[in-house]
């Protein structure tokens, strides 16, 4: 079994980490190393955060000076992981970390080299929420999909997994919740293997906590054309020759 890293980033989700981080442990194999980032909470978060580190050997955090936003708390965590495989796992509960073994399959039987957990695959338990929110889900999967040449379902789903040399490797520059998009652009320059995988979806209402705005969406335009258009891959990664081999034994396996 390859091992796995869970990447969380975190802001202000005093009511949720110790849940997510229980749902974790109680779900996955006790070597799975799970690395918490703290974006600067003002709430009873970082507190939270130490206790859960001084509970279980597993757990590593790391805080954050300043607000930095999701994609840097991300960044900040994939450089701290040592896993074969790498998952991110939002801390609000709106992903069931239940569903991770799920995800992370198709690489584990090493046909994929990147699996998205798609909310509108194959439709399982979702929360009825925004209206707007899924017209412009699918309005930016659509333009996304042009660019890269993906059939994806769901870019802007919070599960995505990756092998870890992939991920570890990648050049993320963007900001806010820009990841979603930098990172689709920049695994369809690999050529590599990619699944989508089924999954449920609990969201949160903006008076529950959900933090991301009109303003992400917009933002999310220009990065569909940067990433596609004016970042080669070349630029895209460090240390190329390390992926290489993930790439081909992922590619080698899928033409079986």
């Amino acid at each position: 079994m390859p091992s796995l890293s869970v990447v969380i980033p975190v802001y202000n989700e005093e009511k949720t980490i110790g849940s997510v981080v229980d749902k974790l442990l109680r779900q996955l194999d006790s070597n799975t190393e799970i690395i918490i980032v703290d974006d600067a909470s003002t709430d009873d978060t970082p507190r939270q955060i130490e206790l859960l580190r001084r509970s279980y050997s597993n757990i590593r955090c790391v805080r954050h000076p300043h607000n930095q936003g999701k994609t840097a708390a991300l960044k900040t965590g994939f450089a701290e992981t040592t896993g074969d495989m790498v998952i991110v796992q939002d801390a609000d509960l709106e992903y069931d970390p239940s569903e991770i073994p799920a995800v992370i399959e198709p690489i584990v039987e090493g046909k994929a080299a990147v699996v998205y957990g798609s909310r509108f695959l194959v439709r399982r338990a979702a929360r009825v929420v925004y209206f707007y929110h899924y017209i412009a889900n699918k309005m930016l999967t659509l333009l996304s999909n042009c660019f890269t040449n993906l059939n994806m379902t769901d870019v802007e789903t919070g599960y995505k997994a990756f092998r870890g040399e992939i991920i570890r490797n990648m050049v993320i520059s963007s900001t806010g919740f820009g990841f979603e998009i930098e990172v689709t652009a920049k695994v369809a320059k690999l050529k590599c293997p990619v699944y989508e995988v089924p999954i449920s979806y609990y969201g949160r209402t903006y008076e529950e906590g959900k933090k991301i705005t009109a303003w992400d969406g917009l933002a999310a335009l220009w990065y569909i054309f940067k990433y596609n258009v004016l970042c080669s891959r070349a630029r895209s990664f460090h240390h190329f020759e390390r992926i290489e081999p993930e790439v081909a034994a992922a590619l080698a396996a899928s033409r079986h």
